[in-house]
């Protein structure tokens, strides 16, 4: 089937919340179960384009859904067409705001366009991006949260094993230094030396508890100090940059490219992850990802493996792919992880497919 000859039907967005195997205990708050909204392109053609976001909140589906809606319908009859898609509907938010669940919104849509054109053409999104399919490196990011140290040892050792792991994510800010130099040893001592730990504050510092917590683990070996202020705080995030030994990561938050490229001339990072329902989808992250190219800047993700590994696999400076399965209760078939690195499957799309018994039993 000729891709180019793909045109918007209809679009359904569907809420779920489903179980996670561990609790998430973190400054931005402690959740057993996580929401997703799963979103589903329908074509005249017959094919079905999938993406889902992950809006931390099960409340927020009642803002974003109806948002998703009314861009599916203004969207009905036109072509398949990302790029021009995106385009026109950032264009309709300067007067709203570009930021927020309006972004989010166009984000979700613009995933499940590139899914659709990707399966009418039969081949990995991945590979329709111009790239192939294969192993991307991937860091476990399930666990390790802020609980306490003599928690963390036996968490560590199953998450290694649980995809043969080379790194994990641990989370920092404690009440005290000492407790997060605890936790840094107990993971390190049940991971193996040879196990990379990234780190991330999740925000929770102010610029002067940050500047005192990371000099102070600034000789630790980690591979970098993720979000330890607010993400907004540019200077803040300059002066770490410009002070610290461990690169500063940031980027998760980042509502379109134009504030990634803001970021990078500032200097205000060593390295960015965007989020995919923030950057702008697919679209957005290629955007992205040319500017970070340009200015060699390491480039990770944030949540979306499934859909991110693609990207990674087309993204020149490409780093880590963060590892969660939080998704994987409502995947028909959910991606492996074999050698710390995530497989990116040989399946037409992203590769995904919704088991609908499951989302049925998690629906809201």
């Amino acid at each position: 089937m000729n891709s180019a000859s793909l045109t918007v039907q209809s679009v359904r967005a569907r809420p779920v919340v489903v179980p996670l195997r561990r609790p998430i205990v973190s400054k931005v708050g402690l959740f057993h179960d996580w929401p997703l909204i799963l979103i589903d392109l329908y074509t005249e053609e017959g094919i079905v384009g999938h993406s889902y976001l992950e809006p931390y909140l099960a409340s927020a589906a009642r803002v974003v859904v109806p948002l998703i809606d009314e861009l599916g319908a203004a969207a009905k009859g036109r072509p398949v067409a990302p790029f021009d898609a995106y385009r026109r509907s950032t264009g309709s938010l300067h007067l709203l705001g570009r930021e927020g669940v309006t972004m989010i919104a166009v984000s979700a849509l613009d995933m499940a366009a590139w899914d659709a054109l990707a399966q009418a053409a039969g081949v990995p999104l991945a590979v329709y991006l111009g790239g192939t399919v294969g192993p991307v490196p991937a860091y476990n990011s399930n666990g390790l949260w802020l609980t306490a140290a003599d928690r963390l040892a036996a968490e560590a050792a199953a998450l290694v094993a649980e995809g043969g792991f080379k790194a994990l994510k641990l989370r920092l800010g404690r009440a005290t230094l000492d407790e997060d130099l605890a936790a840094i040893a107990a993971v390190r001592e049940a991971a193996g030396a040879s196990v990379k730990l990234m780190c991330d504050f999740n925000q929770g510092l102010t610029l002067g508890d940050a500047l005192r917590r990371c000099h102070a683990l600034d000789d630790q070996g980690l591979e970098w100090f993720e979000e330890p202020i607010a993400y907004d705080n540019l200077p803040g995030y300059v002066q770490l940059a410009r002070e610290l030994k461990t690169p500063v990561q940031l980027g998760e938050n980042f509502y379109g490219p134009r504030l990634l490229y803001q970021a990078v001339i500032a200097g205000a990072g060593d390295c960015v992850m965007p989020d995919m329902m923030r950057i702008g989808g697919v679209s957005g992250w290629l955007r992205a990802a040319a500017i970070t190219g340009a200015a060699g800047i390491p480039m990770s993700t944030h949540l979306y493996p499934e859909i991110s590994a693609h990207l990674m696999r087309v993204t020149e400076t490409a780093h880590w792919l963060e590892w969660q399965d939080w998704a994987d209760p409502i995947l028909r078939e959910p991606f492996c992880v074999e050698n710390g690195m995530l497989i990116v499957p040989d399946r037409p799309g992203q590769g995904i497919e919704w088991d609908e018994q499951a989302v049925a039993k998690y629906a809201v």
